[in-house]
């Protein structure tokens, strides 16, 4: 697959307009925008499993392209996805690649890719990022909230995008683990931005009863 072939495939199926909002919502740092919606991506991601090579060859340059290559590493099996990791992770620049990518694989191998997410948490902006949409993808589970709460105490909030990813990561706790959620709040271990950002995104929630959003209100700090 040739990578001049790869661009025009891609601009076949460009909105322009779609790629107006894009830029504006997902403001990428270096990669340029083509435009491509996210169902005509996963139908490419498809098409292009099994050219793993190739889209790890190719430069980061469009967002599109490094999208490919992040959800077809996410669709290998584990150990050949642990051998794509680190250029995975190096690649992400945006939020919106970060949460979009999420390995399959990880489902059968969560005690197994710890040391990875402490590796990537000790990481830049994005690298901790994907470290805290990790754990919300595939630990939110009982026995996981202690590394979910040790992550949220180290990790750099300074960083805009890891602190909106640990305010999410722990609004989820509250909504699937309540008095847990509470219990961590009430300790006051994090800045006051995420704590009050993560009290927020939880009460925004459906699934939260009344009491429980007049409770998190009263944990505010100021």
């Amino acid at each position: 697959m040739e990578y001049s072939a790869f661009v025009h495939e891609l601009y076949a199926l460009r909105e322009e307009e779609f790629a107006v909002f894009q830029e504006k919502i997902i403001r990428p740092r270096a990669l340029k925008i083509i435009g491509v919606r996210t169902p005509a991506l996963r139908k490419l991601v498809k098409k292009y499993r099994r050219e793993t090579d190739a889209l790890f060859s190719f430069p980061d340059e469009y967002y599109e392209t490094v999208f490919l290559r992040l959800n077809v590493a996410a669709l290998l099996p584990y150990t050949e996805f642990l051998s794509r990791l680190d250029a995975c992770v190096h690649s992400i620049e945006n939020w919106a690649l970060c949460d979009a990518f999420k390995p399959r694989c990880l489902e059968r191998h969560t005690d197994d890719f710890l040391p990875y997410i402490e590796k990537y948490l000790l990481g830049g902006e994005f690298s901790q990022r994907f470290s805290l949409v990790t754990l919300l993808s595939f630990y939110m589970k009982e026995e996981y909230l202690p590394v979910i709460f040790d992550a949220l105490q180290r990790c750099d909030t300074a960083f805009y995008y890891t602190y909106m990813g640990a305010a999410w990561l722990l609004a989820e706790v509250l909504v699937k683990f309540y008095e847990e959620g509470k219990t961590f709040l009430q300790k006051n271990l994090l800045d006051v931005r995420t704590h009050n950002k993560a009290i927020q995104k939880a009460r925004e929630s459906f699934r939260l009863t009344a009491a429980q959003k007049e409770q998190l209100s009263g944990l505010k700090r100021r």
